[in-house]
């Protein structure tokens, strides 16, 4: 992609309003824009990162066999109303009633539309378990949003329901998408924490979070060092004993980027969601549901990697995979520097080619280094002499010089 032409403008000044790290430098460098409280466009470089973060998550739910649907965001209050849910949910539902008079809501969560699919196709045990998954935009009415992506009114989230005939069944689900979302996290650069937590409105008497250790954190954790045990102390209390080894706990402040419930029979007893067991008995679908915000999840990316100079992408999300600068003074040069740029796509690799003619070395760099693209590659009049191009990779100090004729074989 040619950066003259790329639809993006980078920014000196931070916004007066944002306190993360990942709200100033996503601001920034034209990745997102707020547009009222909680609000947020996706710009093309963030929606090229929040669309990797969105592959990686369905590659990890597609192995653990989930199948991907795509679900109303306009959902009938008859529904909540069945759940018990339509005046209790906290944060409250945003509300409307369309030209008939009829009321619905903005789908905050996707339980009772889950359920009301299953509940019409499932009738014996032999039709499971099986899971059903999305990624698709929900509203939340919070009081208040705060720093920047990490808090917002309207977000993408993966949502995944499983559906069983035993507890033992969902315990051993439940169990791998435990490792499943440490796999997610991962390929996106963050090592978490799975703590025990408080299941709250959505129910359930076990769930567990993913926690990121970071300063910025709502949350606050408590960690065991020896044993590995940990739980947020929303649900603990401010205990100072490992409840399994009896050692000495850690408090941390935290992110949550992931929460997982066993929801057993909450929703589908209400429901009437059954099924015919092996003998014969009716009983209500046994469920689990699991969720991830994706915007939530690319802030906390940005609040782990990072420097003073902008943001630090890991390979796997990045919004492409080589920053090309050329500093050259003539046609030549130009000539060989477009072919290489062609040469690196054709290799499969993406490219921003930083063509820009109104920009000084100076104001490239500094973009480069805000907008924190992997690699990058400067072509120059001193590294074209010795048939070499200077590479360096964001997260490193140092460059180094590669053969032109070596590089793609290099970056491979």
């Amino acid at each position: 992609m040619l950066q003259s032409q790329f639809f993006a403008k980078t920014k000196k000044e931070t916004p007066k309003e944002a306190q993360a790290i990942s709200h100033q430098y996503l601001v920034r460098a034209d990745f997102v824009e707020q547009t009222i409280s909680g609000v947020y466009r996706f710009l093309p470089l963030g929606f090229r990162v929040l669309k990797n973060i969105e592959n990686i998550i369905r590659e990890e739910m597609v192995k653990l066999g989930a199948q991907e649907v795509y679900l109303p965001a306009l959902q009938d209050k008859k529904l909540w109303t069945e759940s018990g849910r339509w005046k209790t949910f906290d944060p409250p539902l945003f509300k409307l009633k369309d030209r008939h008079q009829k009321e619905m809501a903005l789908g905050s969560t996707h339980e009772e539309e889950m359920v009301d699919i299953v509940r019409k196709r499932i009738n014996s045990y032999q039709d499971l378990p099986f899971s059903l998954f999305q990624i698709q935009s929900k509203f939340r009415n919070e009081m208040r949003s705060t720093g920047g992506l990490l808090r917002t009114r309207e977000f993408w989230m993966k949502d995944l329901y499983s559906f069983h005939a035993t507890f033992e069944d969902l315990t051993n689900f439940y169990q791998k998408v435990k490792k499943s979302y440490f796999s997610i996290f991962k390929r996106c650069g963050l090592n978490v924490f799975c703590v025990e937590a408080v299941s709250g409105t959505i129910g359930g008497k076990i769930s567990n979070e993913f926690m990121m250790v970071s300063e910025v954190g709502e949350d606050k954790i408590l960690i065991c060092k020896k044993c590995g045990w940990a739980a947020n102390i929303e649900k603990t209390g401010q205990i100072k004993k490992c409840p399994q080894c009896q050692n000495s706990l850690e408090e941390k402040k935290a992110i949550e980027v992931g929460h997982i419930f066993q929801l057993g029979t909450e929703y589908s007893s209400k429901m009437g969601a059954n099924f015919t067991t092996r003998d014969g008995k009716k009983k209500p679908i046994i469920m689990g549901c699991y969720g991830i915000g994706v915007p939530r999840l690319m802030a906390t990316i940005v609040e782990v990697h990072h420097d003073q100079k902008g943001i630090i992408w890991p390979k796997e999300v990045a919004p492409f995979d080589i920053h090309l600068i050329p500093i050259i003074t003539n046609k030549k040069e130009k000539k060989i520097a477009e072919k290489i740029y062609l040469d690196l796509q054709n290799s499969g690799f993406k490219v921003l080619y930083d063509d820009r003619e109104d920009k000084s070395t100076g104001e490239k760099f500094a973009d480069c280094d805000l907008i924190g693209i992997p690699i990058r590659i400067i072509i120059s009049q001193k590294t074209l002499k010795q048939n070499c191009l200077e590479l360096k990779e964001r997260a490193k100090k140092e460059p180094v010089l590669v053969k032109i004729k070596e590089l793609s074989k290099f970056l491979k």
